[in-house]
């Protein structure tokens, strides 16, 4: 391969989550000279998460972007190669794997591990658009300090909404869990001191119609509710808007190459990161729409 513009690796890794990083130590500790192609923000969603309690080994809160920088060191330390491109085109047709970047670089691999993740999932609607950043979030840990005593609400019936509600409880001084359905997917353990909790109050089978508020300044007063039952509608006064109602794997580069399912996660074998096509392999949230 003498075409300068092409870069070869016995393992290439998309994506720079804990899960393209920890396969990063793996393969460099292996000999394997790895490259890990990352986006313009590299360490994946714990970037955006501050406080992190649930990460083994600590036993003191510890920061998502100082962890996520810990690992990328450790990744470079042991002999990643990084490099920061944004893919645009994927053929699992033929061996070596071959990975087009926007910059027109071309990557091929041996073997392939994808850890592109997952991103939130909005409501998609116009007035939810319109607030974005302005008081409608997708990040309680990022935004929740901006809401110091005052009323708020959650959308969602997951872990995540769960968790999202209860680390809102440290700054608001009301918190609304509005979930379309009449019960909580979320783990017992969590839904226990959800309910337990008296700043929390469920709003049981209702959807967000609309996000209500002033475009001068721009800032969220309300929101209007729609009840799944009987179609009528509620406004409810709040001054945030948190959005956890799951994510969307970035697959869309593996359509019609890698079995997925409906959502779009990637299908690996039971027990394993092996996807439908031997030598590329799934690892991280874009297979695992659980956790």
């Amino acid at each position: 391969m003498n075409n300068k513009s092409t870069k070869h690796t016995k393992v290439l890794i998309l994506g720079s989550g804990p899960a393209g990083y920890t396969a990063a130590i793996y393969a460099a500790r292996a000999m394997l000279k790895p490259i890990l192609v990352h986006g313009s923000q590299p360490g994946g969603q714990l970037t955006t998460t501050t406080d992190v309690e649930n990460y083994p080994g600590y036993s003191k809160v510890i920061q998502g972007p100082w962890l996520m920088e810990e690992m990328k060191g450790q990744a470079k330390a042991v002999g990643t190669e990084m490099i920061q491109d944004h893919i645009n085109k994927v053929d699992l047709s033929t061996k070596p794997f071959k990975v087009i970047g926007d910059s027109g670089q071309i990557y091929t691999g041996d073997s392939i591990i994808i850890s592109t993740g997952a991103q939130a999932r909005w409501l998609n609607l116009d007035s939810e658009k319109n607030f974005r950043g302005f008081g409608v979030s997708a990040c309680a840990t990022c935004d929740g300090f901006f809401f110091k005593d005052k009323e708020v609400a959650v959308v969602g019936g997951g872990n995540a909404a769960v968790e999202e509600a209860m680390f809102l409880t440290k700054f608001a001084s009301k918190v609304k869990l509005i979930h379309r359905r009449n019960e909580l997917r979320a783990e017992k353990m969590l839904q226990e001191k959800l309910k337990s909790n008296k700043k929390i109050e469920i709003i049981w089978n209702s959807v967000v119609d609309e996000v209500l508020g002033t475009n001068d300044p721009k800032s969220v007063k309300g929101i209007k509710i729609k009840s799944t039952k009987d179609n009528t509608f509620k406004e409810l006064k709040v001054d945030g808007l948190f959005i956890a109602i799951g994510h969307d794997p970035a697959t869309s580069l593996f359509k019609d190459q890698l079995k997925m399912d409906k959502e779009g996660y990637l299908i690996t074998k039971p027990d394993s990161t092996e996807t439908n096509i031997p030598g590329v392999f799934a690892a991280g949230d874009v297979k695992d729409k659980i956790f």
